[in-house]
């Protein structure tokens, strides 16, 4: 999903999306994706546009992609988002071209508060064929019941999820909330710390000067010559 999708619309386009083209982004409509010269989600905007009415003659629609983007659904996206048409039809314009016709029908309202589950599932309902009205109204052909397509009556579509369903969905939304999820730090390397040498303490040096710790030695002799000396000045010699 797109990460500038909303949580709780991001939700809701994963439950129509598994009604509305179980097999991906890459789907045409009639899964006759396989006959294509090359994958729609390689394929530009305008190429995708192009390439519709063809669909319609070979498959019977031109709904394609994950929400099943039909040509005219497409034209219009294209002129409202001011989109330049060489834009890859990959998944996440996919997600952002199909949260915008969430809003178109209603999405802001329904998550404020301000529109009611009922009318919010009649506007995805007109959007997505295969998803039921969730009360009596009248619909494209006919008057049609709770949990019938609103296109019900045109031979071509049907309801493929339960009105019990979609309400399930729509109060998960609701709780879900509208914040736009956070991007992801990206992953900081942290340098290990720098190795620290093992430096071996220089000798200190010999003392120069001042009283040493240790007594100097006496000189050789010094006993004898001090006793002398006593003697001397204790007996004097007489000339």
């Amino acid at each position: 999903m797109d990460k500038t999708v909303p949580a709780g619309a991001a939700l809701l386009l994963d439950f129509i999306a598994s009604k509305e083209a179980p097999m991906g982004y890459g789907t045409v409509y009639g899964n006759n994706q396989a006959k294509l010269p090359k994958p729609l989600t390689s394929m530009t905007l305008a190429e995708v546009i192009a390439a519709g009415p063809g669909w319609t003659r070979a498959f019977g629609s031109s709904a394609c992609g994950r929400y099943q983007f039909m040509k005219a659904t497409l034209e219009g996206l294209r002129d409202e988002l001011k989109l330049t048409g060489r834009e890859v039809f990959g998944p996440d314009l996919q997600d952002r071209l199909g949260y915008h016709l969430l809003k178109r029908r209603g999405y802001e309202a329904f998550m404020a508060g301000s529109l009611s589950t009922a009318n919010f599932g009649l506007r995805i309902a007109q959007e997505w064929a295969s998803f039921p009205v969730l009360a009596a109204t009248r619909g494209q052909k006919r008057a049609v019941l709770r949990g019938q397509s609103y296109y019900a009556g045109d031979g071509l579509n049907k309801s493929l999820v339960s009105a019990d369903a979609v309400e399930v969905a729509l109060s998960k939304a609701r709780q879900a909330g509208n914040a736009v999820p956070a991007p992801a730090l990206p992953a900081v390397a942290v340098a290990p710390p720098p190795s620290v040498p093992n430096i071996t303490p220089a000798p200190k040096p010999a003392p120069t000067g001042g009283l040493s710790s240790a007594p100097s030695p006496a000189p050789a002799g010094g006993l004898l010559s001090r006793i002398a000396a006593r003697l001397r000045a204790a007996y004097p010699v007489k000339g």
